[in-house]
This record gives structure tokens, sequence and C-alpha cells, in this order.
């Protein structure tokens, strides 16, 4: 059976040539601008967004109907060519667009791509604004301009000068240049690997980089999980490394390889960023539902606090300005840094981490022990919407004695760990995370939920 296409907050997503085709693109790209115009009517100047894509090979002609469909409704568009999420993200504020979107399908699979949604202040829509613009692609009562008033595109290059510089504002370039760390990095013949190379030579690292040519032909499965890095490991331990990263299609996940190979997990990518912030300063932090208590103890020793969101960086980025946040993220590897963009970035991630070990003269294996952790168990299976809540419903009754949080799916709190269990906003599948203090203790709940699983599925 064909997947359906799936439009959320985090935009569409889909199989290119099997349900995301250039048609459906160029429409979304009507649906964007018509929203755009309805929102800001009596806007004088006319409205622009800039596009930029990653290495997949079907993305240019996504952009290019894109394009179209946001010409179609009388909208500018200004194309950043090759770049990642977060410098399209950066632009939209830095060239003063009305919005922006990006073609990628993030740490999917090469047969999948994508549109990626940002409103003028860099966001992701929230909710309520994406089920608008959602709703405007399926009607299809789109606001198109006369031929006179068209819209016009043109490109801007600058892109990566204004990320880089934007990131070293934030750290010590001289402190962490006197190291002269010996860096590898795998970005998975995705979008990251020239942006990246170019602020690592800034901050004077050696860079080894593997898989570092924007091809889209991915090296490995793209998501930044251990089963995928076993290359990154090995290169890192033979080539004598002090740190290897590891960027998904689109650079707004990292995760760390540590100076013996060892990969050391997605969710201390924003527990070591967070570390070195909360040593800085006492505040608070935001992160989703979803992410390792790592964070709260950090911030706990620290004086801080933690702000818990529903999953997806539109709702963190949220949580963090209204509650002056000094650093946020997810646990796949996003790091959030108001003071470059709010939007998941694995450069900042790259130069926090980087700066914690100048600052500490403490290598990735000492800084994790220090931060020490729990074991934690992440999985999917296929389920669809009738499915999703029957299993949920009968979650309910199996931890009626644990603390319940609706508001992404379920969470359950138990005394010794917790579970959540939600429906994906980028698969058709559901998403069920457990950590607790030690693996017998997690796998108690796995196993509850295997059990739940099999009723309904089987």
């Amino acid at each position: 059976m064909a997947e359906e296409l799936i439009i959320s907050i985090s935009g569409m997503r889909g199989i290119v040539g099997e349900n995301l085709t250039a048609s459906i693109a160029e429409e979304y790209g009507c649906a964007f601008g018509t929203f755009l115009k309805k929102r800001l009517t009596g806007k004088k100047e006319k409205l622009s967004v800039c596009i930029g894509r990653d290495s997949r090979p079907s993305g240019e002609m996504l952009k290019t109907a894109v394009t179209e469909g946001l010409c179609k409704a009388g909208v500018d568009v200004i194309d950043l060519g090759l770049v990642t999420t977060p410098c399209a993200g950066i632009m939209v504020r830095e060239l003063g667009c009305s919005g922006g979107m990006v073609v990628t399908a993030s740490h999917n699979p090469s047969q999948y791509n994508g549109i990626k949604l940002l409103l003028g202040n860099s966001m992701a829509p929230p909710p309520d604004t994406a089920e608008q613009i959602k709703q405007c692609f399926f009607d299809k009562h789109f606001a198109l301009a006369d031929s006179n008033d068209y819209g016009r595109v043109t490109s801007n290059e600058r892109t990566d000068t204004v990320h880089i510089t934007k990131v070293l504002a934030i750290v010590d370039k001289e402190a962490i240049a006197a190291r002269k760390f010996n860096v590898l990095l795998d970005s998975v013949n995705g979008a990251g690997g020239r942006v990246t190379k170019k602020l690592l030579d800034e901050l004077g690292c050696v860079v080894t980089a593997i898989n570092d040519e924007p091809t889209g032909v991915f090296a490995h499965a793209p998501e930044p999980t251990a089963k995928n890095l076993t290359g990154l490991c090995e290169a890192v331990k033979t080539g004598r490394a002090e740190i290897g990263f590891a960027q998904d299609p689109d650079a707004d996940r990292l995760a760390i390889v540590d100076e013996t190979g060892t990969y050391i997990g997605e969710e201390y990518t924003l527990a070591l960023a967070a570390k070195y912030i909360f040593s800085t300063k006492t505040g608070k932090a935001a992160t989703n539902l979803s992410t390792s208590r790592m964070l709260d103890d950090i911030a706990e020793e620290a004086g801080g606090q933690v702000v818990r969101t529903p999953v997806g960086e539109a709702n963190v980025a949220k949580a963090m300005l209204e509650h002056n946040c000094i650093i946020g993220g997810e646990g796949n590897g996003g790091v959030i840094d108001l003071r470059v963009s709010p939007i998941r970035d694995s450069l900042v991630g790259i130069a926090l981490v980087l700066q914690l070990m100048a600052e500490t003269g403490k290598s990735i294996s000492e800084l994790v022990s220090e931060i020490g952790g729990y074991y934690m168990s992440k999985d999917k299976f296929t389920a669809d919407k009738s499915q999703a809540r029957q299993i949920l419903d009968l979650a309910k009754e199996a931890f009626a004695d644990a603390k319940l949080d609706t508001a992404d799916g379920c969470r359950f709190d138990f005394d010794d760990g917790w579970l959540h269990l939600r429906v994906s906003n980028t698969e058709p599948v559901m998403r069920v995370i457990v950590e607790a203090k030690d693996q017998p203790t997690a796998r108690k709940y796995i196993d509850a939920v295997s059990n739940i699983r099999k009723k309904i599925l089987s």
C-alpha cells in the first residue's frame, strides 16, 4: 500500500514521484504564498520568500516547482541554492523576508523529499498556523497574481558567511583555535559539509572530512544514529581524532563520537552544549517531552530549570522565547541558541561543544562521564491513526499509576524512569522512547509496550 503524503507542523514530506511531485510542490508554494498575502494584508512592499535545498537529486526539481508556485501568487523569491536548514532560517531574518521554504526530507532515506516552512521570525509555523496553510493547500483557493505582478526570482550567495559570523559571535574563537582540535566530520553527502568545514577552519581545527560532497547520494543511512555511524567511529579511532561530528542531510541535527571512537548518542549533543552555557550563566532551558533527563540534571546543578514542550522545534523555540531561555533544543541532536537563530543548528552545537572542551581542557569522554546518564531506548513501528489511538488508550490503562502528560501523545513519568508514546510528525509511524536508571528497568516498560502493540497490530 502506498504511503500517504505527510503534511504537518514540520511541513510536507513524501516519496518523490509517488506522492510528492512537481505539481504538488508548485501548489504547496502557491498555498504558502496565498497564506502569507492574507496574513500580511496591508504590507505595502512586495512579499519575499527565501528558498534553499539540501543535496538530494530531486531537490532542484522541487525547488523550481515551489518557486513557480510562489511567483504565481505574486511573491518574490530569493534563491539561496544548496544550503542547510539553519542557514535558510538565518537568512529569512537577515534578508527581511516574509517567510522561507527549505526543500529537504531531513534525516529520511533518499527516496523521500519534503518542504519545510519558516515564518518571518525564522520559526516553523505553530500548529494552528500550519493547519491554515495545510487547509489552503487542500482547498486550492489560491490568490493568483496578474501576469504583471508575478513574483521575481533573484539569488543570494552570502548564506555561509552570514551563518558563520553569527556562530562565531557566541564563542571565544581564539580560545578554541589555540587548541588546534583534530576533528573528523561526516556530513553524509548532504548540505552541511561546505559551511561546516568553513566554520571549523575559522576555529583553527585540523579537519578530516568524509562524505562531504553534496551529491545527495548518502554514504550510509542518513539519520545520525549509532548503527549508521560505524564508519565515522572507526575513522575517529584510526585517525586519532579528538572528536567526531555527524550531521543529517540538512544539518540541523548533530551526533558526536568521542576520542575513543565511541558513539555517545544524540542526547549528549544538547547536554554538552547546555553544560557549557550553564557554566556561564543561570537561567532556563527548553526541550521536548522526548529528551533525556540529563538536561534537567545539568540545569538543576546550576540553579536553573527546564521547560518541557511537545516534540517539534517550533514548540521548543516558542517556549524559549516565552521563558527567555538561555539554551534549548531536542534530544535528536538539535541545539537552539536564540543569539544565532530560533532553529536547530548543528553548527551551534559544534561551536559550543568545542568551547566546552577548550575551557575545561577535558576530552569528550571525560565530559560525558561527568554528566553521567541513563539508559535510553528509542524505537518506532508502523501504525495507522486508529491503531495509534487504541495503543495510547491501552497504555493509559496499563500505566494508570504514572504521572501522565498528554500534550504530545502520552508521556508517563515513573519514580524510576519515563515512557513517551507519540505519533511521528514526519513518518507514518509511532515512536516509543523509554529512559530509566538502568536497562532492566527500561526493559519492563519496553516489554509492556510491546505487549500492547501485539494486541492491536496482530
